[in-house]
């Protein structure tokens, strides 16, 4: 299989996955369709009702492909019932999603399969316990359980348990609830977390009865000690234990997220442990609770069969992961080792190379066609890829020397192979070594639509294909279709193995031939197209002749979108010190922090307000402190602190940011570093540090960087207002800005006094301010920037004259900014000027005005921003969610 592993460096990990048909049925139509008829049941055994059996399977076939649907309930139907899925239900899942996860149950049981389904219900509990008056409390992400949240957790755990059972069985489905007696405990330590459990055995009997008896199992993740007491127990430790005990096909981790997201907010279709797992732990991304599910998942996959994967996947496609090729979540494997050889003799085997080359290829001469195919190797620079037991084998002969791209010349898969997914690793590797590849398949193979999804672009010539990746539009390619045009298929030469045993096919049997094209020989795991996979289900994801590169992001729309909860990626708490705590921004992020889920404030610095509390901030008392460099150097090398925030004027901060770094230098080893957000203008020119503009700047740079320094209030709305005509320039842009005088500080000064302002209106700083400079820096063009100061006390205002190089109406602009910063939460592109009162208490900017001279070529936008806010510590809360691993916008109030 081609993987989905771009060209850049990132993983995306490549997989198993075509290009799906988005199938999701509500549950209203999947209980309608599953409530045809009862099954009636005997006292070990479920005897089908035979039409709901198939109406079951023809809703899966509008999931999938017929071929996919059987092809995997007979793989899954291979085991004893009890092995075929352990499937992990967080709490979110039972309160946001119950039908849909409970519509996806009813589809597995109406076909026969029995999953094994354990329950948590966290934030349920972090509900009752609040309600309750018992603040949670964790340590080293464990819940400390005392004996007043066990007993809340007891009752939950039942009356959650109950609420699922209840539903399935609204349903058609019979469902056991077993709430004790499955897992033995130890005190995992009993000073430190209380009642919290150790699995120490699992007794598989109440399940094994249930499933015997025609009943899905129901379990909570509550565990006993051997002498009665409860225990609690962590759903995804219980998971783990029970897919030791039954080693099953697949372990299921159900996700509101869908998935594992890459750095470049990709979702990771499939991942191969074996061949993998190094390259992503050393991902910038690769942090938080991200690294820690991969971990883990590797530590349980270890000790199961290499027949077994976990899946992580939204309730709603369960079916789509279980029953297609093309999956829908994140699969995870241990994989198979890849090897590779450059030669026929770095094959040990040639026997058992021979074999693969002809398996399910039996014709006359197929023998005799490949002894010739590999003595036309021997004259050829090549690379193979296989897997130890050689389920999937790839032959890529390398570039001609008029040529830049190399040739899939056979690529043999079995049908384990496919399952497995060892085919989807294969050619991860291929695609990591050859930056371009051109292969030929048939035009009536049932996998076509996978092709088309893989490559960049696509010829057809009567019955066969040409498909292509990492060819640039040119002459090159343009010869290459010529070529194809011409000749078909045969433009290869003899350099294709397909080819050869078609054509020996052809000669051997009329018959044969019309046999396969018929398609008749879907079950078979190989047949004669240079790569198979799956059927042509209809319209494809790209044209049959698109010839065209696939393209990236149109340049008007949004190339940067936000990062939203699904992207989140931590669910700890991450600490905090704000180092000058008494500015106006300081006081906004405290207030801001106090009413965030995961930013914990644990030191605020202030040297004039030290030994005083902090108020406003309700989660716990904080005095302030006057931390010195020497008690930052200390907090950073203990691994106290998370999240350095530095709000001090400029050219102050300095010794700290050393200290941190001097600890950090000191303690390299410790996997989770902390980050520093500077509100300074100290290192906004330091290209080391990560500029913090979500909007302009890619989020992934911000989401993996350790030092980001806030933009300046006056610099986010200028960029913000002139970055999407930039490529539409036709001189220099003017921005007459205007803040209040909150934006001046709180040390007294005549730009906020009061008195002076009143009926005044206060230029400064005319050429040259530090801003202009720092617009000028990050847009790549020269800005003239004029600042003033006014009465109001908060929120700025730009007035910006931007000559273009080409007639443009008002239209067109404001239809190219509302492109540019679509689905951006705090970003508004009005019709008329934006308002300064308006604005102020907002966190967002407004973008309005687009009026365009009688000449066309010159428009001038008003932007207004609230200067402590969006200008600075709502910024700053949004690039310490994206470097913390949590949803950017997490904390922050909707714009209205």
């Amino acid at each position: 299989m081609l993987p989905v592993r771009a060209a850049r460096a990132a993983v995306r990990a490549g997989s198993r996955r075509v290009a799906p048909r988005v199938t999701r049925l509500s549950p209203a139509i999947a209980t309608n369709s599953l409530r045809t008829s009862r099954a009636a049941y005997s006292s070990t055994s479920r005897a089908y009702d035979s039409t709901t059996r198939a109406a079951v399977i023809q809703v899966l076939n509008n999931v999938g492909s017929k071929r996919e649907v059987q092809q995997y309930l007979s793989h899954f139907s291979s085991v004893s019932s009890q092995q075929f899925a352990v499937i992990k239900v967080g709490g979110a899942i039972l309160t946001e999603y119950l039908d849909e996860l409970c519509s996806s149950l009813s589809f597995l049981y109406h076909v026969g399969l029995y999953p094994i389904i354990v329950h948590g219900a966290g934030p349920q509990l972090n509900k009752l316990l609040e309600d309750a008056g018992v603040e949670p409390e964790f340590e080293e992400g464990i819940r400390i359980t005392d004996g007043k949240t066990l007993g809340i957790a007891r009752r939950l755990f039942l009356a959650e348990n109950l609420k699922l059972v209840q539903r399935l069985e609204e349903m058609g489905v019979r469902a056991r609830p077993i709430t004790s007696s499955v897992f033995t405990a130890d005190y995992l330590n009993k000073d430190k977390w209380k009642f919290v459990g150790k699995i120490t055995d699992v007794n598989k009997e109440p399940i094994q009865t249930a499933i015997e008896n025609g009943y899905l199992p129901i379990l909570t993740s509550m565990a006993e000690t051997r002498e009665g007491q409860v225990l609690n127990v962590n759903a995804d430790v219980a998971a783990g234990e029970l897919a030791r005990e039954f080693e099953p096909l697949k372990v299921v981790y159900l996700s509101e997220k869908g998935g594992l997201f890459d750095g470049n907010v990709q979702k990771i279709s499939a991942i191969n442990l074996d061949e993998e797992f190094e390259h992503i732990m050393s991902q910038p991304w690769c942090k938080f609770g991200t690294r820690l599910k991969i971990r883990e998942i590797k530590d349980l996959l270890e000790t199961l069969p290499r027949s077994s994967s976990v899946a992580i996947i939204h309730p709603g496609d369960l079916q789509k992961e279980l029953f297609t090729d093309s999956g829908a979540g994140t699969l995870i494997r241990r994989g198979d080792k890849l090897m590779t050889a450059e030669s026929v003799a770095d094959f040990s085997d040639l026997g058992k190379l021979k074999d693969v080359l002809v398996r399910d290829r039996e014709v006359r001469d197929a023998r005799a066609t490949v002894d010739r195919y590999l003595d036309f190797l021997q004259g050829r620079k090549f690379k193979a890829y296989f897997d130890e037991p050689m389920k999937a084998l790839a032959v890529v002969l390398n570039p001609a020397p008029d040529q830049t791209y190399a040739t899939l010349a056979t690529l043999t898969i079995t049908k384990s192979g496919w399952l497995t997914n060892v085919a989807d690793n294969l050619f991860a590797a291929i695609k990591k070594e050859y930056s371009s590849l051109v292969w030929t398949v048939k035009a009536d193979d049932e996998n076509l639509t996978w092709f088309f999804d893989k490559a960049d672009g696509s010829i057809v010539r009567g019955n066969d294909v040409m498909f292509w990746y990492g060819i640039e539009p040119g002459e090159e390619l343009n010869k290459l279709m010529r070529e194809f045009t011409l000749q078909g298929r045969a433009m290869l030469g003899e350099s294709n193995l397909e080819s050869r045993l078609h054509r020996a096919a052809q000669i051997a049997s009329e018959n044969l031939r019309a046999h396969f094209a018929s398609g008749s020989a879907a079950n078979q795991a190989r047949g004669y197209s240079t790569l198979a996979r799956r059927p042509v289900l209809g319209a494809t994801p790209k044209s049959a002749f698109s010839h065209m590169p696939r393209r990236g992001f149109a340049t008007e729309t949004n190339p940067n979108p936000p990062y939203g909860k699904k992207h989140a990626s931590n669910t700890q708490p991450s600490r905090v010190a704000l180092i000058g705590a008494r500015g106006y921004t300081g006081q906004n992020l405290i207030s801001l922090i106090n009413s965030h889920p995961n930013f914990e404030l644990r030191h605020v610095s202030s040297r004039e307000l030290e030994g005083k509390k902090l108020e406003g901030y309700t989660k716990k008392e904080i005095i302030y402190e006057n931390l010195s460099f020497d008690d930052v150097y200390e907090m950073e090398k203990n691994g106290k602190i998370d999240v350095w925030v530095m709000a001090l004027p400029n050219g102050v901060c300095k010794p700290f940011v050393d200290a941190v770094n001097k600890a950090k230098d000191e303690t390299s080893s410790r996997e989770d570093k902390s980050i520093i957000v500077d509100l300074s203008a100290d290192y906004r020119f330091d290209k080391s540090w990560t500029y913090g503009l979500p909007e302009l700047v890619k989020r992934s740079q911000i989401a993996q960087a350790t030092h980001i320094s806030n933009p300046g209030c006056y610099a986010t709305a200028a960029q913000l207002g002139i970055s999407p005509l930039v490529g539409h320039l036709g001189g220099q842009p003017t921005v007459f800005g205007v803040s209040g005088y909150s934006g001046a500080g709180t040390k007294p000064s005549p730009k906020n006094n009061v008195e002076n302002l009143t009926n005044n209106l206060i230029p400064y700083s005319l050429t040259d301010h530090v801003h202009e400079k720092e617009i000028s820096s990050q847009l790549g063009v020269d800005v003239g920037f004029i600042p003033h100061v006014a009465v109001w006390f908060q929120g700025i205002h730009h007035t910006i004259n931007i000559p273009l190089n080409k007639t443009m109406t008002s239209r067109d602009i404001r239809q190219m900014y509302q492109d540019r910063y679509a689905g951006e939460k705090l970003v508004k592109v009005v019709g008329e000027a934006p308002l300064v009162k308006a604005i102020s208490g907002k966190h967002g900017v407004e973008i309005g005005g687009f009026a365009v001279h009688s000449s066309g070529k010159r428009v001038v936008i008003c932007v207004t921003i609230d200067n402590l806010l969006k200008g600075a510590a709502t910024q700053c809360l949004q690039n310490m969610n994206l470097a913390r691993g949590y949803a950017e916008f997490e904390g922050i109030p909707p714009m209205n």
